[in-house]
């Protein structure tokens, strides 16, 4: 999916929820979300490292509890290309509010450092209306990913 046009209406974080950008999860806690999300978890040490090497991540934090709602992080080659990473809400009413605002900040933050930039979002199937909503198009050319695991 790529990026081609600009939403100009922001998304409302729904009451009672907290955006950060500055304070990253545990691996242990987004490895709980991403569980959650019916996505694949990772070793801690090695989420950690790709935490720590992230361009940029976005974590939604439910004010009362502290508890992880919803995480994306993105990673760039800082010119050209720009992926977004561990797309997760937690399943339940705020699941596609929340998505939009993450894919919202996310967008707002590489346009404001990378213009023109193209970005590309591994994503669960979930999230492609809202991906659509905030002006992800399909690749018209049928291109799919794929992906292999070393062991």
């Amino acid at each position: 999916m790529f990026s081609f046009q600009q939403n100009f209406y922001p998304p409302r974080l729904p009451e009672g929820f907290v955006l950060e950008s500055e304070q990253l999860p545990s691996p242990q806690e987004l490895n709980r979300l991403l569980s959650k999300c019916n996505q694949v978890t990772h070793p801690p040490a090695r989420l950690a490292k790709a935490l720590e090497h992230s361009f940029c991540h976005f974590s939604i934090f439910e004010e009362a509890s502290g508890k992880l709602y919803g995480f994306v992080r993105a990673t760039s080659d800082k010119g050209l290309n720009a992926n977004l990473w561990n797309l997760a809400v937690q399943p339940g009413e705020y699941q596609v509010p929340l998505l939009a605002v993450l894919i919202h900040s996310s967008l707002e933050i590489l346009r404001k450092r990378m213009p023109g930039c193209s970005v590309s979002v591994s994503a669960p199937a979930i999230a492609l209306k809202t991906l659509e909503d905030q002006g992800f198009l399909l690749d018209p050319g049928g291109i799919r990913v794929m992906g292999f695991k070393l062991r």
